[in-house]
């Protein structure tokens, strides 16, 4: 599996997937690699830490500055190296972002600089279109400036098991942890004894045998009569007790213990800080502490006795047709106090890390971006989003570590 998944990526490399940082003035052409791809060297960098562009004497210097604010354009202009007025310059830019959106940038003056007036939003990732107007000349640069973006084809995504789905409203469900253990139910467990004290004559069954319900366990020659009579399971279930033998006296004890495991309660701590919250009838899901179990049931109502601890027991019945659960096994339970509906969610299988960000990957035709996300509540499939995507985007759910490897692998940069 590890060499036909490796064998895709090398395939995916040589398409040549989308990820580098160049540029190109509109009348120019920019260098490519082996397998066509646009490449650069990194761009030349002004004084202030922003790219510089130039055309003859005339240059320009673009930077992204967000210390201490929402990121902007702020812009520096020469002249023969003479630093330029910037009320002298009438400059526009314009960003193209993935799938065709368009962001239209101003400035106006400021100091010495030209100050845009729109935040520059994340991903910083746009083709950027610059024309600059000074003196009755016009100066043009286009470039791309991409990051957290790549391209992938249908056939490679299929191959890497990509799975998508559109951003939209989903309910967020709020749950209490809670952890206890699996007990019989006690109106299923039947204690059996001799109706009548005799010799027990033969023992039919064993400890962890399974019965039907009148089939013989044992007979038994009465100590008055002398005569011989049968004792019979009252239920279906699992002999878990057996404390005859042939040849004893019954003396009144009990002789066997019978369970139907076919339903079972799981009793669950609920402390004092959730106990408001926890209410009969509550929703639960339930797994075994290695998570192969899993099963949903509801509180079926309270152990009114405090334990030492400060606890009380919340009971919840669970059908058990396949024995999965056994009486003492340790369980952990999901009890659903509230359900949220938010507008925005996305599912917590897509997301991944990305700079300081947590990210999804938006696609676009075949191509794939990074989305920053502001995030809310969350429970164990969803994540509320509060920022960073709209609506109707379709993004990555699964294996979207992939796309993230790819994107790291390519040196797709946040450059500024």
């Amino acid at each position: 599996m590890y060499n036909k998944q490796h064998s895709l990526w090398l395939a995916a490399m040589l398409v040549g997937l989308v990820g580098c940082d160049g540029a190109v003035s509109e009348q120019g052409s920019q260098p490519q690699d082996i397998h066509g791809t646009s490449v650069e060297a990194d761009p030349p960098k002004g004084p202030h830490g922003g790219r510089l562009l130039i055309d003859d004497d005339f240059a320009l210097e673009l930077a992204i500055f967000e210390t201490g604010i929402p990121p902007e354009f702020r812009l520096w202009i020469t002249d023969a190296g003479t630093p330029i007025a910037p009320g002298e310059v009438e400059v526009h830019v314009t960003l193209t972002r993935l799938g065709n959106q368009i962001d239209e940038i101003a400035f106006a003056p400021q100091d010495d600089f030209l100050r845009g007036d729109s935040v520059i939003y994340e991903p910083h990732s746009f083709v950027v279109t610059i024309q600059a107007q000074h003196r009755g000349t016009t100066h043009r640069w286009r470039y791309d400036n991409f990051e957290g973006r790549t391209r992938i084809g249908s056939g490679i995504a299929e191959a890497f098991g990509l799975e998508t789905e559109i951003t939209g409203p989903a309910t967020i469900l709020e749950t209490v942890t809670v952890y206890g253990r699996v007990v019989p139910h006690p109106e299923q467990v039947r204690a059996v004894s001799a109706r009548f004290d005799g010799v027990i004559q033969s023992v039919k069954v064993s400890i962890g045998d399974t019965v039907r319900q009148g089939q013989t366990l044992a007979t038994i020659e009465s100590n008055e009569s002398l005569e011989s009579y049968s004792i019979t399971a009252p239920i279906a279930g699992i002999v878990t007790e057996r404390a005859g033998n042939p040849g004893e006296q019954t003396s009144g004890r009990l002789l066997f213990t019978i369970m139907d495991t076919t339903t079972v309660w799981a009793e669950f701590a609920v402390f004092p800080s959730a106990r408001a919250r926890v209410r009969s009838g509550a929703t639960v899901t339930v797994s075994t502490v290695d998570g192969d179990v899993r099963r949903h049931g509801v509180v079926a109502r309270f152990n009114s006795i405090t334990a030492a601890n400060q606890s009380i027991l919340a009971i919840v019945v669970l059908e058990n047709p396949d024995g999965a659960l056994i009486p003492g096994m340790y369980m952990t339970g999901e009890i659903l106090v509230a359900e949220h509906p938010v507008p925005l969610a996305v599912k917590r299988t897509g997301l991944q890390s990305f700079r300081d960000f947590m990210v999804v990957y938006a696609q676009i035709g075949e191509e794939y971006e990074v989305r920053m996300l502001e995030l809310g509540r969350q429970d164990a499939q969803w994540v509320e989003v509060i920022a960073g995507i709209d609506p109707g985007i379709r993004y990555v759910t699964t294996n979207s570590y992939l796309i993230k490897a790819d994107i790291e692998k390519s040196g797709a940069s946040h450059d500024h």
